[in-house]
């Protein structure tokens, strides 16, 4: 290895997470904040946060409503005249 380019290892650095958990791991970075860790993490701890997605299905429901009924409306319009039609009038 050359001298004096790599950056500095320590090989006990301390972890703080978001929920307050800390562990000590090697890093070029004596402290390291993190948001996330295997204490908190739902796969890790098999809690899942249920997510209300009601709100989300309603309002898919309601644009789908919309864009079926913007869809009708277009096949109604009137075909366009030809220019013959046009000279002919």
């Amino acid at each position: 290895m050359k001298n004096d380019i790599h950056p500095q290892y320590f090989a006990n650095a301390k972890f703080t997470c978001a929920c307050g958990n800390t562990f000590t791991s090697g890093s070029t970075k004596p402290e390291v904040h993190v948001e996330i860790c295997s204490n908190c993490h739902p796969f890790y701890t098999g809690k899942q946060k249920l997510v209300d997605t009601a709100g989300v299905v309603d309002k898919f429901k309601k644009r789908e409503q919309k864009a079926s009924t913007m869809a009708s409306k277009r096949t109604v319009k009137k075909p366009r005249k030809t220019k013959a039609e046009k000279a002919a009038a």
